[in-house]
């Protein structure tokens, strides 16, 4: 018989398999393997995540919606390219219609499934679903593959339509719903989801949806709500052209461009950025039906490979711990939209400071002050990161939230939206206030805010006239201070005289008015003016030093993530190489192989 030689052919097959089982070797420990279901592939130290949200809206848009408009003269010029809030309405409209339409008659995902994958994914569920289980399940269908005989204490179904659910023996209670017509930031719009009540279900599952959501974050925010602390949501997924005939014109470009192992690491950031900490022990598994060891067999065989990835829903804070009041704020912070993971953690250990400071009326008034964060960061968000860092947009968030005078009211943001420069400065008070400050550094202007914007909107005609003396007292503050302080820095007379004028005018109950201040001011020694600078830089190298230390914490803890994880490829690196050890998916452990040397 002619044609290739066979150690040949055998040759490059073993080389072939050698190197696709070092790309799928588990990024897992034997202690992340413990008491959970075979096929784990990356455990919850070998996650990585940038800084913010990383997907563009193009990423989650299906094959027949149409493209943003364009405008190619725009584009040209140099002006904004994209297409209104109204214009991407009409789009995103127009496309929920037509998945509508598909799903109204759509096909049945179980027979594009190998009975060894269904198998398979039986057995994960099996392993985490227990006997009474409250379960929840989005894009339920005829079967949810649940373990047969199990009895569970309800089982509520969520699709698109109920048609497929009311063949769903397990179902108790059905519930049609779009999860792609969402409220930004929030969660699922439908009232009949949100209705089911927080913290009411044990488990929720979702098989084979996570590709059609083109609204993810919102789906896991929502999944986060209503799952119980120390509850699990599920998210089992086939390979990416598993059913891809049939379904591909309601699979998002994501799902339809990036292979099987860059779905893992996706899905598992819809946890990391729906609800950050508040998810805990995220894992991903591989729980694929071996391939046939002949070569020629494999390439025929239809056998579907299928993926799971899941987490625990932290337990939320109800009270402040003294030691650690930080871990309560980051807590009430998990859901908190238009916030990203980054913010909340910039702000977290801040705002734990700040209630450590406080008496007893301001820690109340910080504890219960963090839905104003939302509004605060609506407008923080829209500031040039580079102009404005992230850790300056935290530290006013935390002083404005800190000022018992601030309560997030209309006129207040509508201030600090001037001061920010994201809404033209008005000519009585704005205007001349960024004229007689304009030597300030950034981190000083951001103190000069959180002294003002708290001030709007209260005191009534006392707190307006007080606003007017520091607008009409700050030129000939400078000028008085300039006078007595012969060669300081401008940028420094402008600190001194705005931190003066917000001490003693701005605030009611504290002086007497513009001609009190005007004497005290006349009264000061240059020694006093340094005082008072080197009081409020004082401030400022100590939140520096805490800052460096936060960072120097995180860094440290990134280090022995990374050591650990290095640790355990290099382990199981060495494993392979010796070929003395291998990883069995169906035992879930590293075991010892027999007669290794004679392969």
């Amino acid at each position: 018989m002619g044609g290739m030689p066979t150690f040949i052919i055998g040759g490059a097959i073993r080389k072939m398999r050698e190197e696709e089982a070092k790309k799928k070797m588990p990024m897992a420990s034997e202690s992340d393997q413990e008491n959970e279901s075979v096929g784990l592939r990356v455990g919850p130290l070998a996650w990585k995540w940038p800084p913010v949200y990383p997907y563009d809206d193009e990423l989650f848009l299906l094959p027949d919606a149409e493209p943003p408009i364009i405008n190619p003269l725009a584009a040209a010029t140099g002006e904004s390219v994209e297409d209104t809030d109204e214009d991407r309405i009409k789009r995103e409209e127009k496309s929920r219609v037509a998945v509508g339409e598909f799903w109204k008659t759509e096909p049945d995902t179980k027979e594009f499934l190998s009975d060894a994958s269904v198998n398979n994914l039986r057995n994960h569920l099996a392993f985490y679903l227990k006997e009474g289980d409250d379960v929840l399940e989005f894009g339920a269908g005829e079967d949810s593959y649940f373990p047969k005989g199990l009895k569970l204490g309800s089982h509520v179904g969520v699709a698109y339509t109920a048609d497929k659910m009311k063949l769903n023996p397990s179902i108790t209670e059905l519930i049609t719903a779009d999860l792609n017509d969402v409220e930004e930031e929030r969660g699922v719009r439908s009232e009949d989801v949100k209705g089911l009540g927080q913290g009411r279900f044990d488990k929720i599952v979702m098989t084979n949806t996570v590709d059609f959501l083109t609204r993810p974050r919102e789906v896991f925010r929502t999944a986060w709500f209503l799952l119980k602390p120390g509850g699990t949501m599920i998210v089992p997924f086939s390979s990416r052209d598993a059913y891809k005939p049939a379904f591909e014109k309601v699979q998002t470009k994501m799902w339809r461009t990036m292979n099987d192992d860059q779905h893992m690491w996706v899905a598992g950031s819809f946890f990391q950025f729906s609800a950050g900490d508040g998810w805990e022990g995220l894992k991903g598994f591989d729980i694929s039906p071996p391939k046939p060891n002949n070569f020629i067999q494999e390439k025929l065989d239809k056998t579907t490979s299928m993926y799971v990835v899941q987490a625990t829903k932290a337990s939320l804070s109800s009270t402040i711990d003294p030691n650690d009041p930080t871990s309560f704020f980051s807590s009430s912070l998990w859901l908190t939209p238009v916030m990203e993971s980054r913010d909340k953690m910039l702000i977290a250990p801040r705002l734990g400071r700040a209630w450590e400071k406080a008496n007893e009326e301001g820690r109340k008034h910080i504890e219960g002050n963090t839905e104003v964060l939302v509004k605060i960061y609506e407008s923080l968000v829209k500031m040039d990161s580079f102009a404005f860092p992230f850790n300056l947009q935290a530290q006013l968030a935390t002083d404005l939230m800190s000022d018992m005078d601030f309560d997030g009211n209309d006129l207040q943001i509508t201030n600090l939206r001037m001061g920010l420069g994201l809404s033209p400065p008005n000519d009585s008070f704005w205007g001349p206030v960024g004229k007689l400050t304009g030597a300030m550094v950034p981190e000083d202007k951001v103190s000069l805010l959180a002294h003002i914007v708290p001030r709007f909107g209260k005191n009534g005609e006392e707190g307006e006239r007080r606003l007017q003396d520091f607008v009409s007292g700050l030129e000939p503050t400078c000028s008085a201070l300039r006078r007595k302080c012969g060669g300081m820095d401008e940028g420094d007379v402008q600190l001194a005289a705005t931190e003066l004028l917000a001490a003693e005018v701005m605030r009611v109950g504290r002086g007497g008015g513009k001609e009190e201040f005007a004497r005290f001011v006349t009264a000061m020694s240059k020694e006093d003016v340094e005082g008072v600078l080197e009081r409020r830089k004082g401030y400022k190298r100590e939140a520096e030093e805490e800052m460096k230390k936060m960072v120097k914490e995180r860094e440290e803890e990134r280090k022995r993530a990374e050591e650990e994880r290095e640790k355990m490829m290099k382990q199981m690196e060495e494993a392979r190489e010796n070929r003395t050890m291998r990883f069995n998916p169906e035992t879930g452990a590293f075991e010892e192989v027999e007669g290794s040397e004679g392969e």
